[in-house]
């Protein structure tokens, strides 16, 4: 897929199956306008049908999102709500969507962030930060609350009590902690950020689509299901994994002492998991 841009977000594909998602508003701090909203969902969309073998979220400039655009918050306080709505029904199912993709997400965190741009860094499997990052929930400051899945993603990083304690006190933190926390995954310098991030997907996109798939639903459901009902899962999966070309070929590779070639089967993934996940 080649390159395409719009209201701030610019997206493609390689020929490697990476494909890129860079939030492109760096004057304005790469805030979520109604717009940008929009042409953000259209991204993930296009991109999800288009099967990559990896995702990476990123951002231009100085900081990687700052949430949303208080001058258009502020140029529409009369329909205030309205315009919360409609950015909200175009972002929400794109979080859901990008998060949910049966391949890897990373983020790579190029700069300060807070508001709905917490959801954006978190929503991945994998966060990686430059080192001059810097986090404030920054709601109530504004009198709002969180959205972009912000409290969902940033409570299963660190658990109820210290998100919450985050978002009350509007906390400043720089890298260093946010990696002592586990908000992030790693911290890098600022002009290693970009090639850790990109070796990452590299890395990434040589491994079978269809087992990251069926990994990421048996992880991310985890909680929900009792050992029984997880194991009968991994059970119908695996046997599912093993009738498919990536068994045979993973198998043969490592007893001929070779690395594994992996087809794209993204879409395979998603019919490997049973509705009743």
């Amino acid at each position: 897929m080649q390159e395409q841009s719009l209201d701030g977000i610019v997206w493609s594909i390689d020929d490697h199956g990476i494909a890129r998602i860079v939030l492109d508003r760096p004057s304005e701090a790469n805030t979520m306008t109604l717009k940008a909203a929009t042409a953000f969902a259209k991204a993930v969309g296009e991109i999800a049908a288009a099967s990559p073998r990896v995702v990476l979220l990123t951002g231009r400039g100085r900081m990687f999102c700052a949430g949303g655009d208080i001058g258009e918050f502020q140029q529409n306080m009369d329909r205030f709500d309205g315009l919360i709505d409609g950015i909200l029904v175009a972002l929400h199912p794109a979080v859901v969507q990008l998060s949910g993709m049966p391949v890897p997400v990373v983020t790579a965190i190029n700069g300060s962030f807070g508001g709905a741009g917490l959801g954006l860094a978190l929503c991945g499997d994998f966060a990686y930060a430059a080192a001059s990052v810097k986090l404030r929930t920054g709601y109530v400051a504004l009198g709002l609350s969180p959205d972009a899945g912000s409290s969902y993603f940033l409570t299963r990083r660190i658990g109820t009590a210290r998100a919450k304690q985050l978002f009350f006190t509007n906390e400043a933190l720089d890298a260093s902690r946010m990696l002592a926390a586990g908000i992030v995954d790693a911290v890098f310098p600022d002009d290693r950020l970009m090639p850790e991030a990109e070796a990452l997907c590299e890395r990434l996109a040589k491994t079978s689509t269809g087992s990251i798939g069926v990994i990421k639903t048996l992880c991310d459901g985890a909680e929900r299901r009792s050992l029984s009902e997880h194991l009968a899962l991994e059970k119908r999966l695996l046997e599912d994994r093993a009738r498919g070309p990536d068994a045979r070929e993973g198998i043969s590779a490592f007893l001929e002492h070779r690395p594994a070639v992996f087809a794209r089967q993204a879409e395979s993934a998603i019919a490997a998991i049973p509705s009743k996940s």
